[in-house]
């Protein structure tokens, strides 16, 4: 395994996060217990979830991820083995079941208390806010259109609420999470002028398919040194390959749940054709190719991977083991320019 550590921090994490939002929908608690045993044992240190999983969100399914991490927990005692990461929902008709006071004072408080119970743990390594809670193109929309609103600038309210969960211990660093470059910038100049805790990393989906975040955002990153903790990487699977290969089987994500089409645009499904086709005369899974160049990004902080499958998960992990040669890198990038950014 490779590691690095959380911007402005001395915490070690694993180049390869392991997500973990199928578990209890996808994935029964033994299949998610299955995934941290061999994550672990393969040096991956670092597990992202959030309050919202597993996905869709549902309320019969509430939050049963972190009961399946926290169960886990207790029977190993791997607590201390772990740097983890997880989430307080953003607001709208999706969390309705959750919460509807967004990132007021108490709801970040009783959403951190909540989450420590079901996690069975006294503290949370990174926290982080799932998506703003003013409208923005998140999501799949590709370009920004402003639409009159309630919301009110809370970013210095919301820092000085993790200010106090911070310095209770409940909390070690905080991060973002779906956020757009005003977004960040904001966050980033409220803790700089008064003196609030910094966001350290933020969350963003990041691709083959979809490399928006090259954008302004990798600017931010890079010289404001926020790392990108990089999720659908896969491109929800898509990019194995299996939709394409006619392999995908009946319990894949897409199948399950095919309102998910954020990356089966016609521009998509042509892109990944021709991504595989890079793999294959280069003797490399599609799956490996795309996770290795996730992981080689200069921004990136951490890749975060999912698995339905062990096999799956094997497979992810050892791409940390593959170098793109300069050769693969120039005909990703070929295609990059004939079909940039399909799926937002």
């Amino acid at each position: 395994m490779k590691y690095t550590t959380l911007p402005h921090t001395n915490i070690k994490v694993s180049k390869l996060c392991l997500g973990t939002m199928t578990w209890g929908n996808q994935n029964s608690q033994q299949e998610g217990f299955e995934q941290m045993d061999y994550a672990l044992d393969q040096g991956i240190n670092f597990f992202d979830t959030a309050e919202l999983y597993p996905v869709p969100a549902q309320q019969e399914t509430y939050a049963k991820t972190e009961r399946i991490i926290g169960n886990w927990f207790e029977k190993t005692g791997n607590r201390d083995k772990v740097v983890l990461a997880s989430k307080i929902a953003g607001t709208g008709d999706y969390t309705a079941h959750i919460r509807t006071n967004g990132f007021s004072p108490e709801a970040l408080k009783d959403a951190v208390n909540q989450s420590l119970k079901r996690l069975k743990t006294d503290y949370i390594d990174l926290y982080q806010l799932h998506w703003p809670e003013r409208t923005t193109n998140t999501f799949g929309i590709r370009d920004y259109q402003h639409k009159e609103e309630q919301w009110e600038d809370n970013f210095n309210q919301i820092l000085q609420t993790l200010d106090e969960i911070i310095k209770s211990g409940k909390v070690r660093q905080v991060g973002i999470s779906n956020e757009k470059a005003w977004g960040t910038m904001r966050y980033l100049e409220e803790s700089r002028t008064h003196h609030l805790p910094r966001m350290i990393t933020i969350q963003n989906a990041y691709s083959l398919l979809n490399r928006v975040f090259e954008g302004d955002m990798a600017e931010i990153a890079i010289r404001e040194q926020i790392g990108l903790l990089a999720y659908s990487p896969m491109a929800f699977g898509v990019l194995s390959g299996k939709y394409i290969n006619g392999t995908a089987r009946d319990n894949s994500r897409l199948k399950l749940f095919p309102r998910f089409s954020r990356y089966s645009s016609e521009q998509s499904t042509e892109a990944t054709k021709r991504y595989l086709k890079i793999a294959e005369e280069n003797n490399m899974s599609l799956a490996q190719m795309s996770l290795a160049f996730v992981t080689s990004r200069p921004f990136i902080t951490s890749n975060i991977i999912g698995a339905t499958r062990i096999s799956q998960l094997k497979e992810n992990i050892a791409s940390i083991h593959v170098n793109l040669t300069d050769e693969v890198l120039d005909a990703i990038e070929k295609v990059h320019n004939e079909i940039p950014n399909p799926a937002p």
